[in-house]
């Protein structure tokens, strides 16, 4: 047979020849876009006002925004180190003694990441391997269970018991198995604001301890702590720095969601394989933008933290007069910036029904439930995000009311 006479690429004749190799990973079908950014597209399309996306659109400190600025302007634009400025490495590791008392050698166990969620996909591609269990505090962050399971290891769901998302301890040492190796905990939490106590975190290292297990802490909402509520770095408690892999950023303190810095703090036996890691994946974090961060860090005084924390609880007062003069029943969280609320008045099914009706009749965007649960699971629930400009969040209140 000639050059000529081969069957062409997609015909039928080909297709007797052999079935087709192109297609969807095995994984693909689990990876669906997530409800939260499915709504963001759908308030973009109609141009209402987004408290789906926890986008965090406050206005950037403007140390942060001058000094980033000034970078790019001194032709800091090139690759860093795959795990950061040492200025931001050494700037972090002084707010973690800071702030938390842990020592921690900003050369060696503290690294930059391109957002918290590459600090996470950095620690679990260097510490756990396929076919692993990890535990996972439910409702959950999705982006936490899909980053495990796009690893292919399994997220294990334990369910925080309503309606204030206390830990049922013994559901938690139910779920371990021998192929448990780590714990993932989120405090402050999306989508609850659930701060976990100390005898909760106590029970959480106990169980760390006792069957040799990492505990990975997404802790990217510490500040965002009202009425009094402080916020418990679970790498303090006895036994637990050195299995502990703290990751946090600065999206949300800074308001630069968009820049992607985030940083991850471990032992030295851990943080050369996971910067190795993030350098795979992602090379490194932006360079100028992470002279923004380090400004932050170095220059905002405590006062900054803590005017953060009242104006948020102020946004929270508000949004959670709407939703209830709005006939729904909101949960006051006590931490990040996610309201919780029950819906089972609007019209819909199922949560996402419910969450495109609100959309369609107030112009307001927020997440089903259920995209924080396993499924049949938070159908009556919608989270709400109050890190809005003032104006924009007022104007969603106001047509809350009116619903």
């Amino acid at each position: 047979m000639t050059g000529k006479d081969l069957p062409l690429p997609g015909t039928s004749t080909e297709a007797t020849r052999f079935e087709s190799r192109l297609g969807l990973s095995a994984l693909a079908p689990k990876t669906l876009q997530s409800e939260i950014r499915a709504m963001t597209t759908e308030c973009d399309r109609i141009g209402g006002i987004n408290l789906a996306q926890g986008v965090c659109d406050t206005p950037v400190p403007e140390v942060v925004e001058a000094a980033a600025t000034e970078a790019i302007r001194e032709g800091q634009n090139i690759y860093t180190r795959c795990d950061g400025i040492a200025r931001l490495r050494e700037a972090i590791a002084a707010k973690q003694e800071r702030d938390y008392g842990l020592v921690y050698d900003g050369d060696n166990e503290v690294m930059v990441a391109s957002g918290a969620t590459a600090g996470l996909h950095a620690a679990a591609m260097a510490l756990l391997d396929p076919g692993d269990e990890v535990l996972v505090f439910e409702p959950f962050y999705g982006y936490h269970v899909h980053t495990l399971d796009s690893l292919r290891i399994e997220p294990v769901l334990v369910a925080l018991a309503e309606p204030d998302w206390e830990l049922d301890v013994d559901a938690m040492r139910a779920a371990v198995t021998p192929r448990t190796r780590a714990i993932l905990l989120n405090t402050p939490a999306n989508p609850t604001g659930k701060i976990f106590t100390l005898r909760e975190l106590q029970a959480v290292a106990q169980l760390a301890i006792e069957h040799d297990l990492f505990l990975i802490t997404d802790e990217i909402y510490e500040y965002f702590v009202y009425d009094g509520a402080r916020h418990i770095c679970p790498a303090t408690l006895a036994g637990m720095r050195d299995r502990t892999i703290v990751v946090s950023g600065f999206s949300k303190t800074f308001s630069i969601t968009g820049w992607r810095i985030g940083y991850a703090a471990a032992d030295a036996r851990w943080m050369p394989t996971m910067a190795h890691f993030h350098d795979l994946t992602y090379v490194c974090a932006p360079a100028p933008l992470q002279a923004g961060a380090a400004a932050g860090l170095e220059q905002l005084p405590p006062s900054f933290y803590t005017q953060l924390a009242a104006d948020h609880q102020s946004k929270r007062g508000r949004l959670l007069a709407a939703l209830t003069e709005a006939g729904m029943e909101p949960s006051m969280p006590p931490g990040a910036y996610y309201i919780m609320a029950r819906v089972e008045r609007l019209p819909g099914k199922t949560a996402a029904e419910k969450a495109r009706h609100l959309l369609s009749a107030t112009g307001v965007a927020a997440v089903a439930g259920s995209a924080f649960f396993r499924k049949g699971r938070g159908e009556n629930l919608m989270r709400f995000c109050f890190a809005k400009r003032d104006a924009e969040l007022d104007e969603a209140c106001e047509r809350l009311r009116k619903l």
